[in-house]
C-alpha cells in the first residue's frame, strides 16, 4: 500500500485523539459546524450522490452528515486500520448500518473503475505537497468516480495563507512538513490534467481562511457528465 509519511502517525492512540479533536473548544466546534455546512452544500451541488466513497474517512466525522440522505450508501475508506476501528466504534448504530469499511490507500484505491457516484475527500490533499503525488491521487479519484469528486485543501489568496507563508519562510528547510498551502491556479490546473472540470468552489471564510472545498465533475471525451 503506497502512502506518505504523515499517514504513519495514525495509530490507535492518535485515532482516539483525532476523534475528540473536533469536539473540544469553541473554535473547533465552530469550525466543525462550518465544515458540515459546506459539505451539505457541496453534496447538493453534486446532485446528492447515492453511493459515496469517503476517503479518508478518519474517525467518521462526516458519516452522520452523509447518512442524512435517505438511501445513500457510504464506503468509508482509510489507510489506517486503527482509524477505521475507532470510527466504527464511535458512530451511532443507525449510521454505521449504512457504512461499509474499506482499508485502502488513496494512491491505489481498491474499487474498480466508475465504482461510486462521488469521491468525498476531506482533509487529505493539504497533506500532499508534491504535485506528482497530488496528481496520482486525483487520477485515482477520476478512475473510481462515475461522476463527481468533493475535496478540500488549503489554497493561497487569503490572509491565513499569507501569514503561513511568512512562518514557513523561517522554517528549517530540512524539517519534516505535513501540511501545505497550494496555489489555487496550480491545483486547478492539476484538476484539469487529471480529467476534471470545476463545478464550484466553496471557501470556509472567503479572503480570510485557507480551507477551500471544490466540487469537481468528471470529464469524458464528450465533456462533463
Amino acid at each position: 500500500m503506497t502512502d506518505l509519511e504523515f499517514s504513519r502517525k495514525y495509530d490507535r492512540e492518535h485515532a482516539e485523539r483525532y476523534l475528540r479533536k473536533h469536539r473540544t473548544g469553541f473554535a473547533r466546534r465552530l469550525s466543525n459546524w462550518r465544515d458540515m455546512q459546506i459539505a451539505r452544500t457541496a453534496l447538493l451541488l453534486a446532485d446528492e450522490p447515492g453511493l459515496v466513497l469517503d476517503l479518508p474517512c478518519g474517525a467518521g466525522r462526516f458519516w452522520p452528515l452523509l447518512a442524512e440522505k435517505c438511501g445513500r450508501q457510504i464506503i468509508a475508506a482509510d489507510s489506517s486500520a486503527d482509524m477505521l476501528t475507532v470510527a466504527w466504534n464511535a458512530q451511532p448504530s443507525d449510521v454505521i448500518k449504512r457504512v461499509r469499511l474499506l482499508y485502502t490507500s488513496a494512491f491505489s484505491i481498491h474499487p474498480p473503475d466508475n465504482a461510486v457516484d462521488c469521491v468525498f475527500s476531506m482533509r487529505l490533499l493539504h497533506h500532499i505537497g508534491d504535485p506528482d503525488n497530488r496528481l496520482a491521487v486525483l487520477k485515482e479519484f477520476h478512475r473510481v468516480s462515475r461522476d463527481s469528486v468533493i475535496l478540500s485543501l488549503w489554497v493561497d489568496g487569503n490572509l491565513e495563507s499569507w501569514r503561513r507563508k511568512r512562518i514557513e519562510s523561517t522554517r528549517d528547510k530540512r524539517a519534516y512538513q505535513n501540511r501545505f498551502v497550494v496555489s489555487a491556479k496550480a491545483i486547478e490546473a492539476e484538476f484539469a490534467q487529471a480529467g476534471f472540470a470545476i463545478q464550484q468552489h466553496l471557501d470556509h471564510v472567503p479572503l480570510l481562511q485557507m480551507w477551500r472545498v471544490y466540487v469537481l465533475r468528471k470529464v469524458h471525451a464528450s465533456g462533463p457528465e
